[in-house]
């Protein structure tokens, strides 16, 4: 592990006298400080001043800078640093999945589900309208379809519309009540075209057997009723304080202009489609959003440059709100990859199906979009599973660099399977890879639903953290909340790991702790635009500080995953304590 010992380094100040400065607020002192500064070893104590990072070095040089209205805080000798940053959270949606019905992907037999299901009926956590939906099942639940066919069409469920998503938030499971409403039938899959049928899970006679993917989702989500703003206000507060729980400080939320239940793998933005943008800024004129939030908008897939100017009359409705950002556009290339759906773009076809997925974009006119952004200023963040959509993700962010060097960070989130040719061209791209390494595990998903049916190359390079690092990629952190925790030190875990229940997926990509450190701050922090003002602890900056509950730098990785933050200050206010 690299060594961080405390230095005696002077006491970093802004170019300006001391006579210039204001009263410093707050000094945290007696603590090692890890700052996220690249190269700097750990620091003692860190000023804070008008919510802004005054100093940051030993405890003498620091505390020379106390006034009489300093407040003075012993940390002693516990672990400071930056506010973390997840570079992919859908909070809100996060936020509305905590007050309702949801198995938080735990497989169980489906009389239990039954029983489950009748509780949250009548407990109304799983009533939508008419209707009963309940998230979070397991991918391992689709090998169920059968049973659930049985089991929720007929009986007190045969006129009672049902609609089950996956946790992974591309799959779910409606019955005949729910797929009549929608008009899901045999005639819709009989009309639908190659890779396309695979959305659609159905009988050899065509009729659908309630099994849906991707764009088969979209049907039947638009059946539920939309959360009323009140709900997703309710849902934006929740989310903010379990994240501030969590020393989680800022986040990128990819899909800022769709509410639940809007399609989004078949997108049609209009300039009133507005999602959980209210809810933001509802939070943020009452005083409350005490995160940074870099709100993306997605986009179509198919989407041609002209369609950006809707997005950017989205984007100026919400201009001049604190602490809300707009810097760009979210972009799904593909779907995923477990069986059934299979609806990851792969390069190699799937072996039961001799299909390769669906590829969303278009590689013929994908460059010109991501161009046509990335000269307005946008960074683009396309959602990319498959090894064939990774390849195509950066061929149109090739076409945008080719245009002009505008050094805006684009990125490519998930990376779950990536072709070698692929490792050497994040860095000269300037591309950065968001990864949810709490997925890099030895588990049901990855052994029994993903590697039997894709090439062993594939397979081999899944979550491929480490070969990355070692081409130069840069690396943020990111959870996919509510598709899985949104918990750092659980991912953190994972990438230092690579365990579980099934052993250990790839040893040979594991990467150490302090890597996910910087990932988790100013990696997350370059990766949503704010990199100048958040995700290092240096003069100037926000001070947005976590205070941990054990040495992150020296526990054994096991005791990494179960870290605890004590408390989180955001622009030098505490905005959370676990002792309260």
């Amino acid at each position: 592990m690299k060594t961080f010992a405390p230095t005696l380094l002077a006491v970093a100040l802004a170019c300006s006298s001391m006579e210039s400065f204001a009263a410093v607020d707050l000094i945290l002192h007696n603590a090692k400080v890890y700052t996220a500064e690249p190269g700097q070893a750990l620091q003692q104590a860190v000023a804070v001043e008008d919510g802004k990072v005054r100093a940051v070095g030993s405890n003498d040089d620091v505390l020379e800078l106390r006034e009489s209205a300093t407040q003075v805080i012993d940390l002693g000798g516990k672990v400071l640093m930056p506010g973390f940053i997840d570079s992919h959270s859908h909070a809100i949606f996060g936020g509305l999945e905590l007050d309702s019905a949801s198995l938080g992907g735990q497989l169980v037999p489906v009389a239990e589900l039954e029983q489950r299901l009748r509780q949250w009926r009548d407990n109304g956590k799983a009533r939508h309208g008419d209707a009963l939906s309940v998230s979070g099942m397991p991918s391992a639940a689709w090998g169920e379809v059968a049973e659930l066919e049985q089991r929720f069409n007929q009986g007190e469920w045969a006129e009672v519309p049902i609609f089950f998503m996956g946790w992974d938030h591309h799959t779910g499971w409606a019955n005949r009540a729910m797929l009549k409403r929608a008009g899901v039938d045999a005639a819709m899959v009989k009309g639908l075209k190659g890779e396309a049928q695979a959305t659609i899970g159905h009988h050899d006679d065509g009729q659908p057997n309630g099994f849906l993917a991707d764009a088969g989702l979209d049907p039947v989500m638009a059946q539920l009723p939309p959360a009323t703003a009140e709900q997703l206000l309710k849902a934006a507060r929740s989310a903010l304080r379990y994240n501030l729980s969590l020393g989680i400080t800022a986040w990128m939320d990819p899909a800022a202009n769709a509410a639940p239940g809007e399609p989004l793998f078949d997108f049609k933005p209009t300039a009133q489609t507005l999602g959980v943008l209210p809810a933001y800024k509802a939070l943020a004129e009452k005083g409350e959003l005490t995160a940074h939030v870099a709100a993306l908008l997605v986009a179509n897939p198919k989407s041609r440059p002209a369609d950006l100017d809707t997005l950017d009359k989205v984007r100026q409705q919400f201009q001049g709100v604190p602490n809300l950002t707009l810097p760009g556009i979210k972009v799904f290339a593909d779907g995923v990859a477990e069986i059934p759906a299979q609806t990851a773009a792969m390069l190699e076809p799937y072996k039961n199906s001799n299909k390769r997925g669906e590829l969303l974009i278009d590689p013929a006119h994908f460059g010109e979009l991501v161009s046509a952004a990335d000269a307005r200023g946008w960074l683009v963040h396309v959602h990319a599973i498959g090894d064939r959509a990774v390849r195509e993700s950066l061929n149109g962010i090739e076409q945008a660099r080719k245009d002009r060097q505008s050094g805006i960070a684009h990125s490519v989130t998930h990376l779950q399977m990536v072709n070698p040719k692929e490792f050497a061209r994040f860095q000269p791209l300037g591309v950065i890879a968001s990864m949810q390494l709490y997925w890099a595990s030895a588990d049901e998903l990855s052994l029994d639903l993903v590697q039997p049916y894709i090439s062993a190359m594939a397979f081999h390079y899944q979550y491929p953290a480490r070969s990355l690092l070692k081409n130069g990629a840069t690396i943020s952190g990111a959870s996919d909340w509510p598709v899985t925790t949104p918990e750092p030190w659980k991912a953190i875990y994972q990438a230092v790991s690579r365990k579980g229940p099934k052993g250990v997926l790839n040893a040979d990509e594991e990467i150490d702790r302090e890597t996910m450190f910087q990932a988790y701050t100013l990696n997350s922090a370059r990766t949503i635009g704010l990199d100048k003002q958040i995700g290092s602890l240096a003069p100037g900056k926000q001070a947005d500080l976590i205070l941990l509950d054990r040495d992150v730098f020296q526990v054994e990785p096991e005791a990494l995953r179960d870290t605890q933050v004590l408390k989180t200050w955001f622009a030098g206010r505490e905005v959370f304590n676990a002792a309260l």
